[in-house]
């Protein structure tokens, strides 16, 4: 069944008035007819099964059939400072994490990074934040992850205080894994994880890391690209959590 993110306030008692955007989607994409069933999600967490009653380019409406929470949001919120890459590969990866079940990325600057400016990306932002909505809508999620504003990687270290755990995916880690390293084994709720640009991290990098708190860990003994490293640490750090 087709699932929607719209807006709060889009709801009024039983009724829903969807935006345009979903209107024409509905209509020129989709196909969807007055009468068929769709999803309604609230970006709280909460979902309404919705039967459409009008439906146009410009406009549709439907009427709520009965709400529910959304059981498929992990327990374990993970922060994902990931360093910008190249678009496709980054998009791509925005994609992913947000399957894996991330809640919130953070796109970084580092040394090797090939963005080396955050304002070089920030036009960006609207279209990652439709790719994390799609995302969410096929994987069934309940929330949208939150991305924040592209920051430089010594902004983004201090941030460590506010996670129960967090991990710097490192290749020169050779012992230390997400499942072999001293982590809390009850459970928790917040945990920041790391992923380093397609030239890994710099030496000062790991050291200004570990300085603030960070964990270096090794994702096995193969060298990952950072799309790959991103989709594994994260979906490593869930299961170990959720």
């Amino acid at each position: 069944m087709h699932r929607f993110f719209i807006p709060p306030t889009a709801f009024e008692g039983d009724l829903v008035h969807f935006p345009q955007e979903c209107a024409r989607q509905m209509v020129q994409v989709l196909r969807l007819a007055p009468g068929c069933k769709v999803v309604a999600l609230d970006g709280l967490g909460n979902e309404a099964l919705v039967e459409l009653t009008a439906l146009s380019a410009r406009q549709a409406n439907g009427i709520v059939l009965g709400w529910q929470k959304n059981g498929r949001e992990p327990a374990l919120r993970v922060t994902l400072g990931l360093a910008l890459s190249q678009r496709e590969k980054f998009e791509w990866t925005l994609q992913k994490v947000t399957e894996v079940g991330v809640s919130r990325i953070v796109p970084l600057v580092t040394r090797r990074s090939l963005v080396q400016q955050p304002s070089q990306v920030l036009e960006k932002m609207a279209r990652w934040r439709r790719i994390l909505q799609e995302a969410a809508e096929q994987c069934g999620r309940g929330l949208v992850p939150n991305l924040d504003e592209p920051r430089w990687l010594t902004d983004f270290l201090p941030l460590r205080q506010t996670f129960e755990v967090g991990l710097m995916a490192w290749e020169g880690e050779t012992r230390r894994t997400i499942k072999s390293t001293d982590l809390p084994m009850e459970m928790i709720t917040r945990a920041g994880l790391l992923i380093g640009p397609e030239g890994g991290w710099e030496d000062e990098e790991v050291q200004a890391a570990e300085r603030a708190g960070w964990l270096p860990v090794s994702l096995g003994r193969r060298i990952l690209r950072t799309e790959t490293a991103a989709i594994v640490g994260a979906a490593l750090l869930l299961a170990l959590y959720d």
